[in-house]
């Protein structure tokens, strides 16, 4: 697949620009998706120790991927402990 490749590109060098955006895609959204289920305090991977991750998070800490003026510690404590 990869010999192909090589030789479409070496016939027809404008695709160079088409398979730079299309890998970096790929990668982007396989990144992406990696960090959602690594990092995410929706996602509970270990159910025996930590079955509920979310309701370790306190009201300052942030889990956006961006948080736009976004000031958490100045916010209050808003739901019950469990």
């Amino acid at each position: 697949m990869l010999q192909f490749v090589w030789h479409q590109v070496k016939r027809h060098p404008s695709l160079i620009p088409l398979l730079l955006f299309i890998g970096s895609g790929a990668f982007g959204a396989s990144f992406y998706v990696m960090r959602l289920a690594m990092f995410s305090p929706d996602v509970s991977w270990d159910k025996k120790n930590n079955p509920e991750p979310w309701n370790r998070l306190g009201p300052k800490d942030q889990y956006k991927f961006v948080a736009v003026n976004a000031d958490y510690t100045k916010l209050e404590k808003d739901r019950p402990d469990f």
